[in-house]
């Protein structure tokens, strides 16, 4: 289910953190070990994080010693961030605004991560703005959760769509591409755009199980759940988790690949 901005123009997840936290994965560690890698030096290094949510990404960033700006547009997952994770890491600063209105420091960072967000920023201008803030030689990081189609969810993701069609028929219907199509548009647009150097796209398969009310808080996480009436959302989740216990025994394997696009300020 794609995410959506809702009428106000807020992300419904915003409304519920404590379910976002709970159920929306992390990164693999290989992916952190490659981006640690490809960064040029791992002392005093300054990083701005584009839509952290509830931190998925950024303790890795401030466990490797990175002081982290995290500008994240919902205030309620803000105050959560600050909540999990500022005691314990003072280099930690949130900033509650949406990335393009947030008053940042050109050229004053090592390095922009955008953590399955950056498709959330205009497309016409958002890697220029990440460019604008690098140091020379500072990174652009995007990080993207990438569903494909696989055998190993068992036939769930075809047989659950009459469901979401049932209950969001304005929706169009998601193809995920198999694995080995797989190419996020960020790598092609950060090769496009002319702005980086040293390029690269890193691929990390990161398979989810869930149960059916583990899926059930998994789609209460998404801005496209969230903008439904509550009796039309709960609806929905009770007849896909209905479908879940009866017919995948209670559980589903979510396919996923995790993907790291790299490139380096020229």
């Amino acid at each position: 289910m794609a995410e959506k901005v809702q009428a106000d123009g807020g992300l419904g997840f915003d409304n519920v953190p404590e379910i976002y936290d709970r159920i929306r994965p992390e990164y693999p560690p290989e992916l952190f070990d490659e981006l640690f890698a490809y960064l040029r030096r791992d002392e005093g290094l300054r990083a701005v994080e584009i839509g952290p949510g509830t931190g998925q990404a950024t303790r890795p960033l401030l466990a490797h010693g990175i002081a982290v700006t995290a500008v994240e547009p919902g205030s309620q997952l803000a105050a959560f961030l600050k909540r999990k994770l500022g005691a314990e890491h003072p280099r930690l600063d949130v900033v509650v605004a949406k990335f393009e209105d947030a008053e940042l420091e050109a050229g004053a960072f090592d390095l922009v991560l955008a953590a399955t967000s950056f498709h959330w920023l205009d497309k016409a201008t958002r890697f220029q703005t990440c460019h604008d803030l690098l140091r020379p030689g500072g990174t652009l990081a995007v990080i993207h959760t990438n569903q494909i189609e696989s055998t190993a969810d068992g036939g769930f993701f075809a047989r659950v769509q009459p469901v979401y069609d049932r209950h969001q028929n304005n929706d169009p219907r998601y193809a995920p591409p198999a694995e080995d199509d797989l190419r996020p548009e960020e790598y092609d647009g950060l090769v496009a755009s002319g702005l980086f150097e040293d390029v690269t796209l890193h691929k990390y398969r990161w398979d989810q199980r869930y149960t059916s009310s583990e899926y059930g808080d998994l789609m209460r996480s998404y801005s496209g759940t969230q903008a439904m009436e509550p009796p039309q959302q709960e609806a929905m989740i009770g007849d896909v988790c209905a479908l879940i216990d009866a017919e995948f025994g209670g559980a589903i394997t979510r396919p996923l690949v995790m993907t790291l696009s790299l490139g380096r300020k020229s």
